[in-house]
């Protein structure tokens, strides 16, 4: 070789070149340290936790999603299906204990989904899990009290209005049904949620007065290559329609959350997994998120602990405060 190119530039150029026809997916790989999946046992750090109301809550929430079958997956119509083929029964129940492991204590799922609801009590009774559930409710016109009352008596920690109907309800001009939600929840001595994908769900409730516990609102930053396609400028309101951003005016909820004295938690804080972790997590308890829920393979659960825990420490003063 020339004095120019030894072996290891003419390796390290070689490899440069090999990296320009690789996928982005592919990239992000390669460039993971070469021992980032060896970690399986509990995380170094103690989980932080939090409160709403009265509950205990875990400052990071496994999601329900992965569980309950469905991914967004941008135009890969294979996850989905995948998904429903990994989780099966005994992986879900495996993954909720890797979380109470690592001391996650709450997980989110759809009350309308049957499975999910009774494998969960089925995890309770045969492996003595110890972790709360907060009820994500697609609730109707006319059937609030009963969709409420069923969560109920599967012993769910809080209740929320599902993202969709928090901001279907919010466009149609009908904060009377949030309202409503909100103060049958309540009735029943839980913490009441509303969620939402849009910054007009945020004002609209808090200017009409609702007397809610808790938001969970979406949050993440823009800055990852599939964040958006020509002519995407709504707000989401039917999540799957628009399935590669999920927060259209970030820096508008963070601005408007800075003065809402709730509790805040943040979904899609990683973009459905365009985000790395460090860098997704850092985004939303910077900019005053309280907790994050986020769906987790069983074998991404410690490392996902140790960066909120990391994160959350180092982001002990901000500038919203922290309301939970």
């Amino acid at each position: 070789m020339s004095d120019g190119l030894n072996r290891r530039s003419f390796l390290a150029t070689s490899a440069a070149g090999a990296m320009i026809g690789l996928s982005f997916e592919e990239q992000a790989l390669l460039a993971r340290p070469a021992d980032a999946d060896k970690k399986v046992g509990p995380a170094a750090q103690k989980c932080p936790m939090g409160k709403i109301g009265d509950v205990e809550i875990s400052r990071i929430i496994c999601g329900g999603n992965l569980i309950s079958g469905y991914a967004h997956s941008r135009d890969l119509i294979y996850v989905s299906p995948l998904m429903q083929h990994y989780f099966t029964d005994e992986k879900i129940m495996d993954t909720w204990q890797v979380c109470e492991e690592n001391g996650i204590n709450a997980c989110i799922i759809f009350s309308g989904d049957p499975r999910a609801v009774k494998l969960f009590g089925r995890y309770r009774k045969e492996r003595g899990g110890k972790m709360k559930w907060l009820a994500q409710t697609g609730a109707e016109v006319n059937n609030i009290p009963q969709v409420v009352d069923e969560a109920m008596e599967n012993e769910a920690a809080a209740i929320f209005l599902v993202g969709n109907q928090g901001d279907r309800w919010t466009f149609d001009n009908r904060l009377d049904l949030i309202d409503k939600f909100v103060r049958y929840v309540k009735k029943q001595g839980v913490p009441a949620g509303v969620a939402g994908h849009s910054l007009e769900m945020l004002i609209g409730v808090e200017t009409a007065g609702i007397e809610n516990d808790f938001y969970m609102k979406t949050l993440h930053h823009t800055n990852y290559w599939s964040t958006r396609q020509p002519g995407q400028n709504k707000a989401v309101i039917e999540n799957y329609g628009s399935d590669n951003y999920w927060d259209l005016t970030p820096a508008e909820t963070v601005d408007f959350m800075k003065e809402v004295k709730k509790p805040w938690i943040a979904y899609k804080v990683l973009a459905a997994g365009a985000i790395h972790p460090n860098d997704g997590f850092d985004f939303a308890f910077k900019n005053g998120a309280d907790f994050a829920c986020v769906g987790m393979f069983d074998w991404q659960v410690a490392e996902d602990v140790e960066v909120v825990a990391g994160v959350v420490n180092k982001h002990k003063r901000r500038d919203r405060a922290w309301m939970g």
